[in-house]
This record gives structure tokens, C-alpha cells and sequence, in this order.
């Protein structure tokens, strides 16, 4: 730690993940002190050291943790205290984030800081909903204007005899509660009653809602879709290019909810294509890889490795950790010369060939099953095959091959241990929040249902759809007193999303 504190205020974006910033996930990853707000995603103070202190400071209507007084105080002793603190604010910290009041205080201080702009809601989310904020055809100004403003303050801070007519298009921001007074001032001066309008709440995320009309009738409609806060107003002609250019609500996991049970390192591939397709992921990994405390059987294996005919991988978390402490044994690829390499997967094979290696052999079904009928006929009698695994998992493959006549090192590299998961993430599957949950292993379900508890699995099951990789999963998965209502035809990452893609197009 640094013995003069800094205070980073970072804009964390509209709320989808994917729009934060390299430089805020950057601060955010060397942060001591988190200090952030009611609208920022799991996901991005996910990127947070599991050490660092983790300040929520959230205002929504009318309810404050925390005062801006004291959110500024708050600042200048966690950076007096040498600490590296990350204001986390949503959107962008200087449009109407309050930024610039914090900085200033900074200033007085003598602490120092710097300003991460974000992306701000009064763009992206009309983007999200099909509605540039600009179009050379209809209009070149753009104005932003705070939703908050109370309607009974004695002088207002929006001139409105400008902006009802002198802007193209207006967006208001937080403008929800006070739609009443915003359409009845810019009617009183002078815009047209038909001019379009669009309402849109949790603009960027999979919950994204919008309500279009005009001005004449648009809050009859956001009164009948019962729409609430947290959402923004836009009016202006541009609203009418939505149905043409309408693209986040038309992607087939849009709005869909889906339980990603991998491991935290592997998670993100599965989430991200998710993500891509529309839907909303609910990260709870159920299992943790932990490398197995005592590796000495396998080092008897690095100093005979050349007695070997045969090496084979079942996962990519094996191809890793072999490595890993190969070169710890201060070994490499080229001790491997000579010996076949076999795969299950593409991914297993695909993490062999980015350490230089030829896979002989990948079966077609990517399972023990598979990966015995591929290679019946290689292994004879007397082969030697090294099989490097986790521990726990299926005898089948060794098993075939000691049938065969082949001499089997099975060498544990690591374990799949229960993790634990944060309980709003419970809360929803127990709420019926979910609408899918997908697994990619038997120890994902087994682990999963040690999580939740027997006694819940069929209540969360009648409302969450269980999408498994393969039928060694999902089989583990009915065993387990689940319905498994889809299985990918490709026992992959992308097979098991094409999966969860047909399910829901078939219902």
C-alpha cells in the first residue's frame, strides 16, 4: 500500500458489464476501499480483490445510506489513510453523478484523484432500445436534463421555454417519477403533443422495458405497463427509427435469466456467449478447482515419462495444472517426444495444441464412451498410458483400457471442491427468478444440489428449466431428483448454448 492514499472516480456504465471501461476495470482491480452505488452490476465490482473493502453508499428514491456530505467525507479518510479508493458511480461520474461536488471536496483536501469517465445512460440506452439520440435527418441537438428536479421547487433549474422547442431531442434522466411535470412543462411551452416519446427502464440489461408513445399519451401507457424506476424519458422525433432499428430485445436469450454452474475460471466463456445472445447471466460456480497438496505421484511420472505410450486428457483444468508443474519439475513439451497424446473435447484438445502439441486421437463423443471407441485398436496389450484427472471422477475410461490389457497410471491432479454462493444468488432460485441453469459437469450437479439441499431441488427445478451438456451430466442430473428438460446434441460450450437456444425457441 501506498503511503499517500488516491481516489479514483470511476463511471461503471449504464449497468450492462460489458460496457465498463479497461481503464475502471483497471482501478477497480487494484483497489483497497470500494465505495460504490445502487446501480453499478455484480459483475463489474466482481472485478474487485477479494481483500478489498467493499463500501455501498446506494441512494434510491428518497432513501440515502449515506449522505453526499458524508460520502465525501468518507473519501478523503479512506485515501488519508493511504488506502487506493475507487468511487464507483453508475454511468458517468460528471453527468449528474455528483463527480464534480466529490472532486472538488477531494481537492480541498489535498487528496489526489482522477476521473474515469463511463458510459452515460443518457446515450447508451436509447442505443439499447434502437433510438440514436442523433439523426442528421431529424435532428442535430441533443439536450440532457435531470429527471429529479422537484416539481414544487420554488425556482427551476431547467429553462424550459428553451429546451421545449429549441432541442431536437431531450432525454431525462431518472425521469419516472416526475413524468407528470416534465410533459406538462414542455407542453405548457410550446412542443407538440404528438411528438414521440419513449420510456425505457433498465435500459442495457436483459430486464430492459420500453414503452413508446407521445406526448398526448405517454404517461397513460407507462401508468397501464406499470413501469418503475430505475428508467429514462426520451422525446424527441428520433424515437420513431425504433422499430427499425430495434436490435438488443430482438436476440433469442433476450430477457432470460440462466444459472451458469462452472467453476469462477471457467465461467466466463459460457457467460459471455450467453451474454451475446441476450441473456442474463446468474453466475453461482458451484465448483471450486483446487490442485491436489501432494503431487509426488506425478513427479515418478515426469522421470519415467519416457516409458509411456500414451498420454490422455479428460479436461482442461488437467491440461493446465500437468503443465504447470512440469515446468515446475523443470520440464517442457519436449520430454513429451514420442508419446500419443488423446483428448476428450475440443476444448481439452484445443488447451494441447496452444502448448505446441499434436492430439492423435479426439473422439467424436466427447466422453469416457467416446474416447474407448476412437481408441479401440490403438492400445495393446502391454501399452503403457498415463492418465492425469481429478479425483472423483468416472472409472470407466481406465477401467476399458486395463480390459484391454494396457498398464493404467491414474495420477489425481485436483479436486472439484463445493464453493460457496452468495445468498442473493440463492434467494433467486428459490424465488422462481430463473428461468434456466445449465450445467457442464456431474460435479457441477452434485455440487449444486449440496448447495441448495435436497429438499429444494424439485421446487426449484418446476420453475427453472435444467439444460446439461451431455447425457453423462444430465443422467447424474436425474439421479439427483432433477427434471432435465434439454441436452446438447454437442457436448460442447457452444453445443450446450445452441442447446438453450432451441429450448426456448421450441416453447
Amino acid at each position: 500500500m501506498s503511503t499517500e492514499g488516491m481516489v479514483y472516480l470511476v463511471g461503471a456504465g449504464p449497468g450492462d458489464p460489458g460496457l465498463f471501461t479497461i481503464r475502471g476495470k483497471q482501478c477497480l482491480e487494484r483497489a483497497d476501499v470500494v465505495i460504490y452505488d445502487r446501480l453499478v452490476s455484480m459483475r463489474i465490482l466482481g472485478y474487485a480483490p477479494a481483500k478489498a473493502e467493499m463500501i455501498y453508499v446506494g441512494k434510491a428514491s428518497s432513501e440515502h445510506t449515506l449522505t453526499q456530505d458524508e460520502i465525501n467525507r468518507l473519501l478523503v479518510e479512506k485515501a488519508q489513510q493511504g488506502k487506493t479508493v475507487v468511487r464507483l458511480k453508475g454511468g458517468d461520474p460528471f453527468v449528474f453523478g455528483r463527480g464534480g461536488e466529490e472532486a472538488l471536496y477531494l481537492r480541498k483536501h489535498g487528496v489526489p484523484f482522477e476521473i474515469v469517465p463511463g458510459v452515460t445512460s443518457a446515450v447508451a440506452v436509447p442505443a439499447y432500445a434502437g433510438i440514436p439520440v442523433t439523426h442528421r435527418e431529424m435532428t442535430s441537438t441533443l439536450a440532457i436534463v435531470t429527471g429529479h428536479e422537484r416539481p414544487d421547487k420554488d425556482a427551476t433549474s431547467v429553462q424550459w421555454d428553451r429546451i421545449a422547442t429549441g432541442i431536437g431531442t431531450l432525454v431525462f434522466l431518472m425521469g419516472v417519477e416526475n413524468l407528470a411535470h416534465i410533459v406538462r412543462n414542455l407542453l405548457a411551452y410550446g412542443r407538440d403533443s404528438g411528438t414521440p416519446c419513449a420510456v425505457i427502464r433498465w435500459g442495457t440489461l436483459p430486464e430492459q422495458e420500453v414503452v413508446t408513445g407521445t406526448l398526448a399519451d405517454i404517461e397513460k401507457k407507462v401508468q397501464e405497463a406499470n413501469l418503475l424506476p430505475p428508467a429514462i424519458l426520451v422525446v424527441g422525433e428520433v424515437v420513431q427509427l425504433r422499430q427499425e432499428l430495434m436490435w438488443f430485445e430482438n436476440r433469442p436469450l433476450f430477457g432470460k435469466r440462466i444459472v451458469v454452474t462452472r467453476s469462477r475460471e471457467q465461467a466466463s466463456r459460457l457467460s459471455s456467449m450467453i451474454e451475446a445472445l441476450g441473456g442474463h447471466v446468474v453466475e453461482i460456480p458451484t465448483i471450486k478447482i483446487t490442485p491436489s497438496a501432494d503431487m509426488s505421484p506425478l513427479y515418478r511420472c515426469f522421470d519415467v515419462i519416457n516409458t509411456y505410450h500414451w498420454l490422455i486428457f479428460t479436461s482442461v483444468n488437467g491440461v493446465q495444472i500437468f503443465f504447470d508443474e512440469m515446468l515446475k519439475c523443470g520440464k517442457d513439451i519436449r520430454d513429451l517426444k514420442g508419446l500419443h497424446i488423446a483428448a476428450i473435447g475440443p476444448a481439452t484438445a484445443q488447451a494441447l495444441k496452444e502448448k505446441g502439441l499434436v492430439v492423435d486421437v479426439v473422439p467424436e463423443e466427447f466422453r469416457a464412451e467416446g474416447i474407448v471407441r476412437d481408441m479401440k485398436g490403438r492400445i495393446r496389450p502391454g501399452s503403457k498410458v498415463l492418465l492425469p484427472r481429478a479425483r472423483g471422477a468416472r472409472d470407466v475410461l481406465p477401467e476399458v483400457l486395463r480390459d484391454w490389457g494396457a498398464e493404467v497410471t491414474e495420477v489425481h491432479l485436483y479436486q472439484a471442491l463445493t464453493e460457496k454462493v452468495a445468498p442473493e444468488h440463492l434467494e433467486a432460485l428459490l424465488t422462481g427468478h430463473v428461468d434456466a441453469i445449465t450445467f457442464t459437469s456431474s460435479s457441477t450437479v452434485k455440487n449444486f444440489v449440496k448447495i441448495l439441499g435436497d429438499k429444494n431441488i424439485e421446487e426449484v427445478t418446476q420453475t427453472a428449466r435444467v439444460v446439461c451438456i451431455g447425457p453423462v451430466t444430465a443422467a447424474t442430473a436425474q439421479e439427483m431428483g432433477m427434471r432435465v428438460d434439454k441436452v446438447a446434441s454437442e457436448y460442447t460450450v457452444p453445443g450446450l448454448v445452441q442447446a438453450l437456444v432451441e429450448m426456448f425457441q421450441e416453447s
